[in-house]
């Protein structure tokens, strides 16, 4: 009896240390597969912004000193071990602009928003935004019409504090003749954007970064300003062009023109409000395949 036991014992403890080999296994794939992630992410990266030429600089640097070190080039070898000990720091100071980017998108990522999946749609979060979508809409319309400029940023996450410190706080309950008065020329509050917060005109005369990755000359610079926005936050941004009259939507770093009224406001919709209700309280399912089918109509003119 006590030898079945003591081999019962030992069965179970070689198990055992299987499944730990097993487990390690899995956590040696997962550590692999980890790794390819970031060298995917960081190639990307590179790709996207200037690190691309300073890539090519620390490879040729690199080379240089392999070279060094087989020549037995003292001196040469000793200022590229410094440059590269201390070249990391050099490198975060001369590409903080590209690092807080990406830092910012990998913020807003579907990794960190992940706990939103467990939130279930309120009627009471959407409240704010459900009358704001028309008068954005209508006097985007308006403006449209008359040809006269203007940048709606609509806030959603991301907050853009930055922007607000040097603007003109309004605070106010949005509506057709205060947005249409606000860029309407020689205004005092025309030039710049207006920021909307919580579905309330929130500041006016709001100043961006301009993006940096618009190869069309055609765009002014209230587009490379949308774009800008897009490309560090999750801001909605609507654009009406002074020159055409034309109403374009800047989101994720990505322009979207030729907007109607209705198409723009279907759009604010669909992405602004988690769900649609009807006079009885009850959830309308959005539909996004009509807006995708028109704006891919118009975008492939």
């Amino acid at each position: 009896m006590h030898n079945f036991i003591v081999s019962v014992g030992d069965f179970f403890s070689s198990l055992f240390a299987n499944l730990l080999n097993l487990d390690r296994w899995y956590l040696d794939i997962i550590d692999i597969a980890l790794v390819a992630l970031l060298l995917y992410y960081a190639i990307k990266f590179v790709r996207e912004t200037r690190a691309a030429q300073l890539v090519k600089g620390i490879i040729l640097f690199f080379v240089i000193y392999i070279f060094s070190i087989i020549l037995d080039l003292t001196t040469i070898s000793f200022i590229l071990q410094y440059i590269f000990q201390y070249g990391l720091i050099a490198i975060a100071i001369i590409f903080q602009p590209e690092i807080r980017r990406a830092l910012e998108k990998l913020g807003r990522s579907n990794i960190a928003l992940i706990g939103n999946l467990f939130k279930q749609p309120s009627k009471d979060s959407d409240s704010k935004w459900r009358y704001s979508i028309d008068p954005i809409c209508e006097a985007s319309y308006r403006l449209s019409c008359d040809k006269i400029g203007a940048l709606i940023v609509i806030e959603r996450k991301i907050r853009l504090g930055e922007s607000v410190e040097r603007a003109v706080v309004i605070d106010s309950i949005p509506s057709v003749s205060l947005i249409s008065n606000i860029f309407f020329p020689n205004s005092p509050l025309h030039d710049g954007g207006l920021i909307i917060r919580d579905g309330r005109l929130f500041a006016a005369s709001c100043f961006f970064q301009p993006s940096d990755k618009v190869e069309n000359i055609s765009l002014g610079s209230r587009h490379r300003a949308a774009l800008g926005v897009s490309e560090v936050s999750d801001a909605i941004v609507v654009v009406v062009s002074e020159e055409t009259g034309i109403i374009s939507v800047a989101t994720e770093g990505k322009l979207i023109r030729n907007f109607t009224k209705e198409t723009l406001k279907e759009y604010l919709a669909n992405n602004l409000l988690s769900n649609q209700f009807d006079e009885n309280g009850n959830p309308i399912v959005k539909k996004q395949s009509k807006i995708k089918s028109v704006l891919g109509r118009r975008n492939s003119k």
